[in-house]
Order: structure tokens, then sequence, then C-alpha cells
């Protein structure tokens, strides 16, 4: 028998179809206490992440509720599942299932696993936020910095900007009815690779983000990829956010990102093709000055009908959200907890 993990990511579904993804590697770095080690220990918690060796060409089940579906990894050890499914299901999040029972040549492997996937409410909102100086404070411009604040700053020492943890909680709560409790669908889709995954949702848990489904980037296996991590085309985040609003067509989206690489261009055509579905544009100011070109996309979006906000303090986007009706303030009766 040859060790292998499976590592599963949150999932997402519809009416019709269900979408669940994930890796096979040979181990997997385990336990959250690797997120909060300091100085040399934490580095090496994440050069041991970008060192993950995947497995390709293996068999993977997907088990959830009554349906069965079967496929095989890539040669990244990444697979994916778009099946039809359309059992009867509430609003929230839902487990499934994956295993491995496979064997390659002389080697042997097993492994099973659970995690979620998210069905929508109705009249929920999506919600697609960029990650990396949009709700964490990364230093995306300056490279040498971002790579020594993720080697050398744990989970515990990372920190999200000023009130944008309360504006994406106050998001979570939009709707076209007043609700009582957290309804939306979240996802965090950035250039950060794969490798990052676990560091990102322990982050958002340490800081009250809400549970968000993540869509990253191709996942690296070598120490030489880790020096241009976030780095090269984001192509992959304008086809992943077309994905996600196609896969919902019923729904509006709030589109949160910042001015520090090509947000506001990728949004700026995500507009353009569905005005319909984009109820408003959110991006954060990263310099002390705003930029022309981004406060020129902004007007091309806005002249679509579509609600912008430019800011440099998450309490500006606040506000925003309240005087456009995006989000209700909520009776103190209300129970959140609901």
């Amino acid at each position: 028998m040859k060790r292998c993990d499976l590592k599963l990511y949150r999932g997402y579904a519809n009416k019709n179809e269900l979408i669940v993804f994930g890796h096979v590697v040979e181990k997997y770095p385990e336990g959250d206490h690797k997120y909060t080690r300091k100085g040399f220990r934490y580095a090496r918690t994440i050069l041991q992440l970008f060192s993950i060796k995947t497995i390709p060409n293996l068999r993977v089940v997907l088990k959830v509720g009554s349906v069965t579906a079967e496929t095989q990894t890539l040669e990244d050890g990444y697979f994916r599942f778009q099946i039809p499914f359309t059992e009867p299901m509430d609003g929230g999040w839902h487990p499934y299932e994956v295993s491995v029972d496979d064997q390659i040549g002389r080697s042997k492997y097993q492994a099973t696993r659970t995690e979620e996937f998210f069905m929508p409410y109705e009249s929920s909102y999506g919600i697609i936020s960029d990650i990396d100086d949009t709700f964490l404070i990364s230093y995306s411009r300056r490279s040498f910095k971002k790579l020594f604040v993720l080697l050398a700053k744990n989970v515990q020492a990372r920190k999200p900007f000023d009130d944008v943890v309360k504006h994406y909680q106050l998001l979570s709560l939009a709707s076209r009815t007043n609700p009582v409790h957290p309804a939306n669908i979240f996802f965090y889709v950035s250039s950060s690779e794969w490798n990052l995954y676990d560091m990102i949702i322990r982050f958002a848990e340490l800081n009250g983000l809400p549970k968000a489904v993540l869509k990253l980037k191709k996942i690296k296996s070598g120490l030489d990829d880790f020096i241009m991590t976030g780095s090269g085309s984001h192509d992959h985040k304008f086809r992943k956010i077309q994905n996600i609003i196609e896969f919902y067509p019923e729904l509006q989206f709030i589109l949160l990102g910042d001015d520090s690489q090509k947000d506001p261009v990728i949004y700026e055509e995500i507009c353009q093709m569905f005005a319909a579905n984009i109820r408003a544009v959110y991006i954060r100011q990263t310099r002390k000055r705003s930029k022309t070109d981004t406060t020129v996309l902004m007007k091309k979006i806005q002249d679509l009908g579509i609600d912008t906000c430019y800011f440099s303090h998450s309490n500006k986007a606040i506000i925003h959200s309240l005087e456009t009706g995006i989000v209700f303030k909520q009776p103190i009766e209300n129970n959140l907890t609901k």
C-alpha cells in the first residue's frame, strides 16, 4: 500500500448540477498548528506547501446523496466533477465524499475524504472577491515584500484591511428581501495557487470572513515556482468568474477587487458581457492616489447601469452598500444566527 492524500475543496451546486474538485498528492501537510508557527518553522511550512508531489492518472470516486460518479486525476493530480445533480436540497452547506482506491504498477493507493458544497438560497446574491490586497494585506505590487510577508508572517500576524470584515459580513446579508441569516454564496477568486488554500481558509476563519468557495491558480510543485507565486497571466480569473456567473444565471453578483493588478480590467470586461447579472463593483484603492485608468474603467461600468465604488477605506464601501440598498440595516430584534 502506498500513501496518498486527498485534498478536497469546497464545491457548489445549482438546481441541475454539482461542481466539486480537489487534488491527489503523495503527502499533504496537515494540522492547523502549522499555520500558527513562528519564524523559520512557519517559513518551512510554506515551502513544504510548494514542494507537494501530485499523483496523476488515478481513478477518483465521488459520492453525494444517492449519486456516484468517477473521474481521473490529471497530470498535476487535479480532478474536477461537474455532474447532473437534481436531488431536492435546501440552501446552505452539504457534505460530499471522494475516495481513491486504485493501483498503478505495483503501487496501490487508498484514501477517503469528505468536504462540503454550497447550494444558494432563493433570492441570494453571489459575491465574488479577489483576495490579495482586496481583503488580505499582501503588497502584491512589490514582489519581494510579498514573498517576505508570505514566509515571515503566520496567519495570526497577517491582517485584513480595516472594516473589510464588517463589509463582507454585511454583504452576506444582502438580499432582495430583508434576511435574517447569512444566505449568499461567496467565491474568493485569486491568482494565488492551490498550495495556499488552507492558509487562506484559516485566515478567513480567524478574522470572521464569510465562509466561501475558493477558486485558485494551478498547483505548484517546486521551489522554483514559489518565487513566482501569484504572478503571471490573470486570464484564469476572468475564465473562473465567467464560469461562475454562467453557472448561476438567476443570481445577481457583487464583484470586489483592488487596483494593484488587473481586477478593474477583468471586471469591466465581465460587466460588458453580463451587465444584467452584476449588481455592483467595488475596487479598493491601494495607493495614496486613485489611478486614472481605474477611474475610467469604473465610469464605463457605471454607464452600464451598475453601481460602482472606488474606495480607499472599507467604511466608504459599507456606506455605499447601505445607501444603494444592497444591504439592509438589520432590526435589533433579528437573530443573525438563525
